[in-house]
């Protein structure tokens, strides 16, 4: 499985993001720019993806609007088979950042009640059904209902798929708590970590038994700046990212950590390897003014 195809269901939307051009001062009018272009958890990740040489397709809902023709040209732009649900009555979902000067984010808005209609009876429909059935990985974001996130892995795993999480935000997380044991990865941050758990840890390397005793197989926690740590069964690994000269803006490294760990994982690596494989992809992106970087192209990455 090579080069394995990989079918991502989530968030496919319009993020829209404001940078502060000083010190932030709260409750006041900040002078900044505003940036505004194609994103979404599991989008980021499947644009990655297909830039890595994946054959990719992404399964997404919106609207019948002009932020839906800015999706749909991104996708064919990053080589992803586009294969929305489309409302042409309604506004295509979007998401509102306002980031500190140095790139952290400050506070987001997230209008994405669009997502409510993606319910489980659209995985029944054929074209969606052919589509799972010729995927060897299916990666769902927390964008989606619980429901429909459930009846996915369910279907995904009876089928020996690779099935991965992008967990999105501390408060959709728990989103894929019905289905962990069916899941091969999920990625998450700290803060998520431990909104699924129901707790912290004492230190970092007690997440694995943390998140197995909530039922999930295999993870990646990362930790901003600190060492991210991946694990899978009774395996466990810990790789610190390397130091930034500078930060360009967080949004997206999350979701390019998650496609260059799966890349690595479907070509056979183990399990450092595919941390190391995120981690670089994730840098790139972080270095970058975008949610996903043109410069995760697809080479080899020297093996540490």
């Amino acid at each position: 499985m090579a080069d394995g195809k990989i079918c991502v269901f989530g968030g496919a939307h319009i993020d829209r993001r404001a940078r502060i051009s000083g010190a932030t001062a709260p409750g006041a009018s900040n002078p900044g720019t505003w940036f505004e272009e194609a994103g979404g958890g599991g989008f980021n990740a499947a644009r990655t993806l297909a830039r890595l040489g994946h054959d990719v397709h992404m399964v997404s809902a919106r609207g019948g609007d002009a932020q839906g023709d800015m999706v749909a040209q991104a996708a064919e732009a990053a080589g992803v088979i586009d294969c929305p649900f489309t409302f042409l009555d309604r506004k295509t979902p979007s998401y509102t950042a306002i980031l500190e000067n140095d790139g952290n984010l400050v506070i987001a808005l997230a209008d994405m009640d669009l997502y409510r209609l993606f319910s489980p009876r659209r995985l029944r429909q054929r074209a969606t059904r052919d589509l799972l059935a010729g995927s060897d990985v299916v990666v769902a974001d927390a964008n989606l209902p619980a429901e429909t996130i459930a009846s996915l892995v369910a279907v995904a795993s009876e089928q020996g798929k690779i099935v991965a999480g992008i967990a999105i935000s501390p408060a959709k997380v728990i989103r894929y708590a019905g289905c962990l044991g069916g899941m091969t990865f999920l990625f998450m941050n700290q803060a998520e970590a431990r909104a699924l758990a129901g707790g912290d840890v004492e230190a970092p390397e007690e997440w694995p038994a943390r998140l197995q005793a909530a039922g999930l197989k295999g993870g990646v926690v990362t930790r901003g700046g600190e060492p991210a740590i991946a694990f899978k069964g009774s395996h466990a690994v810990s790789v610190a990212p390397p130091t930034l000269d500078s930060l360009g803006d967080v949004t997206g490294a999350g979701d390019a950590l998650a496609a260059g760990f799966l890349s690595a994982f479907i070509k056979g690596e183990n399990l450092g390897s595919c941390l190391r494989h995120g981690i670089a992809a994730a840098g790139i992106t972080v270095g970058s003014p975008l949610a996903v970087s043109e410069k995760c192209q697809r080479k080899p990455f020297p093996r540490q």
